[in-house]
């Protein structure tokens, strides 16, 4: 198994002789850093930046760091298939613009506007998928190519199409709404993250997603479509990158050139600090929920702090490296082999006779 290391290949193996309590235990111990390490960014903050607590910040907080969790879950899906998708940007600027382009700032069009938007990613997302799956192209080119055409594009059909710059005035009135006191596009990316973990865990066709990035070569064996699944994976990330844009214009109203430029390589820090392996396997929608919320919220503490643009950034680099160095995929490899060291001491441990004398 192509990620026995990353800790899934081995839990699960492990699964044959532990209880399944404690097998489960091994599986899931990838995904608790990141939880314990937003709780103790929620507590630094409450000591040295209280203001970032405010419901005024989390007014913030909350409707951004749902954009970044959705592409983040797109992101997921690529890197449970073990590939990497570096066209995040540029499809969320396309998205954005063909948004505003096909609705033409009217509310009888938005809902074509809508449709285009997270069709055009899912094309965009498809093709990637093709070059990758079928062309076999290395996924880290490929989506770098394909992420600056869309860009190319996007800026080409902001200056033709896209003379209007704003969307609709039901769009932005909507993600003005506040259910239970907190922004709409909150409410509408909880939701659709909670459909992608609920069909990754629940279904059959999930699981079998699972299976193919856990091990390519064995799911072919067993009769799976590996290649269909791996483009489908990118499909999937360029609809959910769709969906991030028409939440992303309805918080901004505006679409302005450097829309989406944010959205290069946070989902993929997201991902790998929520415990995700890059060598493809096991990943958790609610578990890159959190690392999105606790980059974003990170991102705000250092504005409330008053730190400087190149602090900030230094900060929220380190951030993101410390993340990575205690993530779920380095605990569970940890724990794997430390679990496999037990089994082969007691594997070789001399047998007691009785005495019967």
């Amino acid at each position: 198994m192509n990620a026995a290391d990353g800790g899934e290949g081995v839990a699960l193996r492990q699964g044959r002789r532990l209880p399944p309590a404690v097998a489960d235990a091994l599986v899931g111990a990838r995904f608790l850093p990141v939880w314990i390490a937003t709780a103790v960014l929620l507590a630094v903050a409450a000591v040295i930046a209280p203001a970032a607590l405010q419901s005024t910040s989390w007014a913030f907080v909350l409707p951004y760091m749902t954009i970044l969790a959705i592409a983040a879950v797109g992101q997921m899906l690529v890197i449970m298939q073990a590939g990497i998708d570096l066209s995040t940007a540029g499809v969320i600027s396309l998205c954005g613009n063909v948004l505003v382009g096909v609705s033409n700032n009217t509310d009888s069009r938005l809902a074509l506007g809508i449709l285009a938007s997270v069709g055009v990613g899912a094309l965009v997302g498809l093709a990637n998928g093709v070059l990758v799956a079928v062309v076999r192209l290395n996924p880290l080119i490929v989506t770098l190519a394909t992420g600056q055409i869309a860009l190319a594009w996007s800026v080409r059909y902001n200056r033709e199409v896209a003379a209007n710059p704003n969307v609709p005035p039901a769009l932005s009135s909507w993600a003005g709404h506040k259910p239970l006191g907190i922004s709409a596009v909150f409410w509408a990316g909880a939701a659709l993250t909670l459909l992608v973990a609920l069909a990754l865990r629940y279904t059959a066709a999930g699981r079998r997603f699972q299976a193919v990035g856990a091990n390519q070569r064995a799911a072919w064996m067993a009769g799976l479509h590996v290649r269909t699944h791996v483009a489908f994976a990118y499909a999937a990330a360029g609809a959910l990158y769709g969906a991030a844009a028409v939440l992303l214009g309805a918080l901004r109203i505006s679409i302005d050139p450097a829309f989406g430029a944010s959205y290069l390589l946070a989902p993929i820090a997201a991902v790998v600090i929520a415990g995700a392996a890059l060598s493809g396997g096991l990943a958790s929608a609610t578990s890159t929920w959190v690392a999105a919320l606790a980059l974003t919220f990170l991102t705000q503490m250092l504005l409330i702090l008053g730190l400087s643009t190149a602090l900030q950034f230094i900060v929220f680099g380190a951030a993101i490296i410390v993340g990575m160095l205690v993530s779920g995929d380095r605990v569970a490899s940890l724990l794997g082999r430390l679990q496999r060291t037990i089994e082969t001491t007691a594997g070789t441990r001399p047998e007691v006779k009785e005495d019967t004398s």
